[in-house]
């Protein structure tokens, strides 16, 4: 493993960034997300802060209704909470114009949309006693995540308005909630989720990026050196081209597709936005923890490595095993994957489907989009007809 230490460093750096770090993180971008993407589109915003039982302060954004809706009519609405996926933030539902983009359209359609970021980004930095400065800020993985961050959100957005939840997650937002779900937690405050390029089984991932990423053991090395808040952003484009390349397999003329799959339908007004909010920062524990998933092929706790160390921690010496076959049958579940995900692999997903074999046949609506890749779900311009019309539907039925 060592012998790829330099070279692995600089070739994880690039995978996170995603399609390139040819700018740091929110040059140039207010972190207002109310103020910048949403009050310009002409949609009232609100910004509103939860704090977990550990200690970190989440920041919402809440939609209460659509450009031509009636304040009247707010507390009527029903609420949706949409959770983005890693290294991203409630940005990411915006970014495309406002017939394109779910968050406009939920609200549009009459829901009280509420827009979820999980710790360490941008809008939910803070903590009630530590800095981002800390290391002991960023150990976490996307267990706490389903743990706290999760029911803060959904107990608060329930005592704000009276009603149960409907819940969309994109990637790793579906992982925390199928994780709280198969403990049996949340259920009394959901109403009917929706689950975009669904992540539990990760054994198939198929992008070589990430592959090469697992084997060498990227993300373990930079926790070991002490890197503890992921992606650490540099000046790095042209190295980490270079490495990219020499890796076989690894193609490296588009990498955004080299780690997402090929997505086919995203404009490149929406892809300039996209680069300009993100890489957002996660915890690097949290993407060890991913990588421990793709090798062991298992949707298990962090593993500590050493026996006795687990023992410590979970009373067994080797890390419990989240059983997906224990999600509450009766939870209305909507699940929509693509072909050509690199990341949600179609192999991953049916194990997953077969996990949720008996759920109930008239509250699980699966469906599949053959030409779709990982980005496709939350930035693709055809999303509105594909995805979203259809899952308004479903929503409309529970």
């Amino acid at each position: 493993m060592m012998k790829y230490h330099s070279a692995s460093i600089l070739l994880f750096m690039a995978l996170v960034c995603v399609a390139g770090c040819t700018q740091a993180k929110g040059l140039g971008v207010d972190s207002n997300i109310c103020k910048s993407l949403v009050e310009t589109r002409g949609y009232p915003c609100q910004e509103h802060q939860v704090r977990t039982k550990d200690g970190y302060i989440l920041g919402l954004q809440r939609i209460p209704y659509g450009r031509y809706g009636d304040k009247s009519t707010m507390h009527k609405r029903p609420p949706v909470l949409l959770q983005h996926g890693l290294t991203l933030d409630a940005a990411s539902w915006l970014l495309n114009p406002p017939n394109q983009a779910l968050a406009f359209m939920l609200a549009d359609k009459g829901f009280d949309v509420w827009l979820a970021n999980t710790r360490g980004t941008d809008s939910s930095h803070g903590h009630r006693s530590l800095g981002a400065n800390d290391p002991a800020y960023w150990e976490w993985t996307w267990e706490q995540l389903a743990a706290y961050d999760l029911p803060a959100m959904f107990n608060y957005v329930n005592k704000q308005t009276g009603q149960q939840l409907h819940y969309v997650g994109h990637s790793l937002g579906t992982l925390t909630l199928l994780a709280g779900l198969s403990q049996q937690k949340l259920r009394n405050l959901l109403r009917s989720a929706a689950l975009l390029s669904p992540i539990a089984h990760l054994s198939h991932v198929s992008t070589p990026l990430v592959r090469v990423a697992t084997q060498t053991y990227m993300a373990e090395q930079f926790y070991s050196h002490g890197l503890r808040e992921f992606p650490p952003l540099g000046q790095l484009e042209q190295t980490m081209q270079t490495v990219l390349c020499i890796h076989p397999g690894v193609e490296c003329y588009n990498r955004m597709a080299a780690v997402t799959g090929p997505n086919c339908c995203l404009s490149p007004s929406s892809l300039a936005l996209y680069y300009r909010h993100t890489p957002q920062s996660t915890s690097t524990k949290n993407v060890v923890h991913l990588s421990q998933m793709i090798r062991s092929g298992t949707v298990s706790s962090f593993d500590y490595t050493l026996p006795l160390t687990n023992m410590q921690h979970y009373r067994e010496s080797t890390p419990p095993v989240y059983n997906m076959a224990k999600i509450p049958k009766d939870i209305p579940l909507f699940i929509s994957f693509g072909g050509r995900d690199a990341l949600s692999d179609v192999n991953d997903v049916k194990i997953l489907l077969k996990d949720l074999k008996n759920h109930d046949k008239d509250k699980f609506v699966v469906q599949y989009i053959n030409e779709y890749a990982h980005l496709d779900f939350v930035f693709g311009w055809n999303a509105n007809r594909k995805v979203y019309d259809p899952m308004l539907a479903f929503f409309g039925r529970h």
